[in-house]
């Protein structure tokens, strides 16, 4: 790769990190079991009644089931912006650390170059011939043998000039191969952060609707049966729930008495679809920046939480570990004890305390284990 190709290549990595500050349009081609139907990009109109139509318990009943739907399809949308989101920043900050590499590839380049001809100009002073044909013709013992340390200083000179030249043009053809991968990874994730974002919109906006048809009464009586809904899920879940394990304490380290703190310092502020503080959360940015609080990062998603953090038995959770709901573990709460959680429900709600087995608990996680 000749100078020039690398210095463009590296002019155009570091303009293109302008584009990297530019908000996001969206997300997600979601994950397989989530992939956008034309139903979830463009909702039908909701099935609900309008206004003075639900005339009866089982038809809020299936308003609410739908609008619970609805925002489940959005909270599973919601944690595929938010891992695109992360997957982006990763990227961004990859490629900002090759454009670097490869502007400092092409200065040492450029400095081996002239070593080099430095070397070259010396031999042309020198008659054009190299230091040990100079010495094999000369008539002076003396210089003969003065000059072999210079020789053999000479040759590995040269050797290493030509070894750190090859070696620094194959790195930066490396970096200018890694920034280009890093590349498309990129705007491939903001294609899937547009697609999550156009899901997540279309998902509430439906829900949104179905409750704005409702009266204030029946919008009164749909929260009350949520909260009958989440009571009997509650009460099935503790009179189910197993006993703890034998010996096994279920109180929390002090890093988890630190994340219950964070969290519980939270309740009462708006759920906001990928924020993650201060003035707001979804689900898992509540309880990411509860563990960053308690000074141990933790995946940003409550998929990714699920799949990369220490599982453990139920049996066995205590203050700080975090559930994880639903079978496609699109949404997390904080187990803060006693039966409850601190979480971020969904939009249009608050962070709040709750039943732990007030929703369909897929497993728990353990950030300090």
């Amino acid at each position: 790769m000749n100078r020039r190709h690398c210095a463009a290549a590296a002019i155009t990595l570091v303009c293109a990190l302008g584009l990297l500050t530019l908000p996001a349009q969206a997300v997600a081609a979601p994950t397989p079991d989530s992939s956008p139907s034309p139903a979830a990009s463009a909702p039908a109109a909701p099935s609900g009644p309008s206004s003075g139509q639900a005339s009866s318990e089982r038809d809020l009943e299936k308003i609410r089931q739908e609008i619970e739907t609805l925002y489940r399809k959005a909270g599973a949308a919601t944690d595929a912006y938010n891992l695109a989101e992360e997957q982006a920043k990763k990227q961004s900050g990859e490629i900002v650390k090759l454009a670097k590499a490869i502007v400092d590839g092409q200065a040492k380049i450029a400095e081996l170059k002239d070593r080099a001809g430095a070397q070259a100009r010396e031999q042309y002073r020198n008659g054009g011939l190299p230091p040990g044909a100079q010495l094999v013709l000369s008539d002076d013992p003396q210089l003969f043998l003065d000059g072999i340390n210079k020789v053999r200083t000479s040759q590995q000179a040269n050797k290493t000039v030509l070894a750190q030249l090859t070696r620094t043009q194959e790195d930066l053809e490396t970096y200018t191969q890694d920034a280009s991968s890093n590349w498309q990874k990129l705007e491939s994730n903001r294609v899937r952060q547009a697609e999550a974002k156009k899901k997540i919109n279309a998902q509430i906006a439906a829900a949104e609707k179905l409750e704005s048809q409702l009266e204030k009464k029946e919008r009164d009586r749909l929260r009350q049966l949520e909260r009958d809904a989440a009571n009997r899920a509650q009460s099935a879940w503790l009179a189910t729930r197993p006993a703890p394990s034998t010996g096994v304490s279920g109180e929390a380290t002090a890093a988890g008495r630190a994340a219950v703190a964070f969290a519980s310092a939270q309740i009462g502020k708006p759920y906001v679809w990928g924020a993650t503080g201060p003035g707001s959360y979804d689900c898992s940015g509540l309880t990411s920046q509860a563990w960053a609080a308690a000074g141990r990062p933790i995946p940003r998603t409550s998929q990714e939480q699920w799949r990369l953090l220490p599982r453990i038995d139920i049996r066995d959770m205590r203050p700080g570990d975090l559930i994880i709901y639903h079978a496609d573990a699109s949404h997390v709460g904080m187990y803060v004890g006693d039966g409850a959680i601190v979480h971020s429900p969904r939009p249009g709600r608050h962070v709040t305390l709750a039943g732990a087995g007030s929703m369909k608990i897929l497993g728990v996680v353990r950030p300090d284990k």
